[in-house]
């Protein structure tokens, strides 16, 4: 017979897992298309050099979400709703356009990726792809309409599951130099080029929409917890919900570039998505090929769904005007279409959008570290002076690699 501290322990066990998703969601975004021109790239050109850019990310993007799902739990509120309250009219809205900036960054990374891989399966022109990415994404967002944030959460980790295989089915078919990529876990650049694949990978991994959604996710998922047991059990969820989410889409992150560095150094076109299918099939054939863009198709179609959500909360919380998502998918996913109608180079679009919102990330981080280290809002949950000091750490070597970035672009 067992006891009655087993069941106890096994019904609180079964209560937890109940209060897990709104990370899982908000990692989708960290396994964007972008992500793969970014990962792809610097694995082909560099090996396993920048390994280290992706797991210090990684470690970054854990403490930046947990951050971010503690606000919307304490307070009730997102971010952006936050920063709405805070902000004088003018500063309110400049913030917002630097903000519709990354969203729309954002979006073409996801377009693009989305079409990229329809045409690499189907052999549809990529504006066409485009239109049905966009189109398909819109069936997403309506479930979280019609049916509520579980069965959207579902339905996205879900396409989250086929992400990891579809990336990461390749290593098993790869010899992997683990003492090369421990090397790699030694900070250092070699030129110009190497920092700007590294702000393309940090933007891809850290990314600001994320920061933004993940706040209400959480509010939606708890709504305002007042201080109790019950709100510890919550930080407790969300503390292993956030750890879940981020270590799979950093272990996508990591294996993507393991693969390019492993399996495409050298060979020819690898430094677009195009040709690094192409070697893939060649090199591991094509099963593992067809796999290969089976993820990089779920991973466009869940990251323009979280995308989408995330720019209407933004534009909700700082423009108090409330789109919804499937209507501001609609409006964003034009500027995508016409870089895909003129025949931008769509790994060059993935990678520079990456940069772009890499120079966005700072303007998310800040607020989010100023606001979960306030006592008036966060109570005996604010951040305690090792988070503080981890947090502006993190703020502070974006900004110097973002810098960084700038000088050398500008002077050769």
């Amino acid at each position: 017979m067992r006891s009655v501290t087993s069941i106890d322990t096994r019904t609180q066990q079964s209560r937890l897992f109940l209060l897990l998703g709104p990370a899982f969601v908000a990692a989708v975004a960290y396994v964007d298309p972008g992500n793969v021109a970014a990962n792809l790239t610097a694995g082909a050109r560099y090996g396993y050099l920048l390994l280290w850019v992706l797991v210090v990310a990684n470690i970054m993007a854990i403490l930046v979400q947990y951050l971010s799902a503690k606000i919307g739990v304490v307070t009730g509120r997102s971010l952006p709703e936050l920063l709405g309250m805070r902000l004088r009219t003018p500063s309110r809205r400049a913030f917002w356009v630097q903000a519709e900036v990354m969203a729309v960054a954002t979006d073409v990374a996801e377009v693009i990726g989305g079409a990229l891989a329809l045409h690499l399966l189907f052999g549809l022109p990529l504006f066409v792809g485009g239109l049905i990415t966009g189109a398909v994404s819109i069936a997403i967002l309506s479930v979280q309409d019609r049916r509520g944030q579980r069965s959207f959460e579902f339905v996205v980790v879900a396409l989250l599951a086929i992400i990891t295989v579809g990336f990461l089915t390749g290593l098993a078919f790869t010899d992997v130099s683990f003492t090369d990529a421990a090397a790699g876990l030694v900070p250092r650049f070699e030129g110009t080029d190497t920092v700007l694949l590294a702000a393309s990978m940090l933007g891809a991994t850290v990314m600001p929409h994320a920061i933004y959604l993940h706040s209400a996710l959480a509010r939606a998922r708890h709504g305002r917890v007042e201080p109790g047991p019950r709100l510890d059990r919550v930080m407790r969820a969300t503390r292993w919900d956030v750890a879940g989410g981020l270590v799979v889409a950093g272990s996508v992150n990591i294996g993507m570039l393991l693969l390019a560095a492993s399996a495409l150094r050298g060979r020819e076109g690898t430094d677009s998505i195009e040709g690094a299918h192409a070697a893939i099939t060649d090199s591991l054939g094509p099963t593992i090929g067809v796999v290969f863009a089976i993820g990089l198709l779920a991973s466009g179609l869940a990251s323009t769904a979280v995308g989408s959500a995330a720019g209407a909360e933004i534009m909700a919380g700082l423009l108090h005007i409330r789109l919804r998502p499937v209507v501001r998918r609609l409006i964003v996913m034009v500027p995508a279409l016409i870089l895909l109608a003129a025949g931008v180079d769509p790994t060059f679009a993935l990678v520079l959008s990456q940069v772009v919102l890499s120079m966005c990330i700072p303007f998310a981080l800040v607020p989010l570290v100023r606001i979960s280290s306030d006592p008036e809002l966060m109570g005996a949950q604010r951040n305690l002076p090792a988070t503080s000091a981890a947090a502006w750490l993190t703020v502070g070597l974006i900004v110097a690699l973002n810098a960084t970035l700038l000088w050398l672009t500008f002077t050769g």
